[in-house]
């Protein structure tokens, strides 16, 4: 209703996306970014709606279903030491303390308790991604992620 839409957001807490000006829109694959402002928005319910600037009515929020949304990286927070954003992992060699490769982080999820890399190599394992018992050290600069993980798991 007058320009409103439904977003999902991967932010934590999901209504910090409203916090970021410009967004870039992209409908579909092979389309170019494009930079929308963000009128207002809002949490409602477990959701978040926004309007965007120049989008007042039903049909032209509806021509922006299933557009992706994203923002430059230069506008999140810096993280703290041994913070990371989940896109600086992905693509990480992962090994063991023994030097034996697991592959390479795919993706993660969230699972309440804790984030799991998704370790794609010979066949996919999930890693928990806990500091200390689990993950030793994540060097950005290698591109690796050192694991106390049985290669068997």
């Amino acid at each position: 209703m007058r320009g409103w839409v439904k977003i999902f957001s991967y932010t934590e807490p999901r209504q910090n996306i409203i916090d970021y000006q410009p967004w870039y829109l992209k409908k579909e694959q092979d389309a170019d970014w494009v930079p929308v402002q963000l009128a207002e928005g809002r949490q409602q319910g477990k959701g978040v709606v926004a309007r965007l600037q120049n989008c007042d009515d039903r049909d032209q929020a509806y021509n922006l279903m299933g557009s992706e949304i994203a923002i430059r990286r230069d506008q999140l927070p810096a993280t703290e030491p041994g913070e990371y954003y989940w896109n600086e992992l992905q693509g990480l060699q992962v090994v063991t303390v023994d030097g034996e490769s697991l592959g390479t982080v795919d993706h993660l999820l969230s699972t309440g308790a804790n984030d799991v890399l998704v370790v794609k190599g010979e066949r996919e394992r999930l890693i928990p991604f806990l500091t200390g018992p689990v993950v030793i050290e994540v060097d950005l600069e290698r591109g690796e992620i050192q694991v106390d993980w049985d290669k068997d798991f």
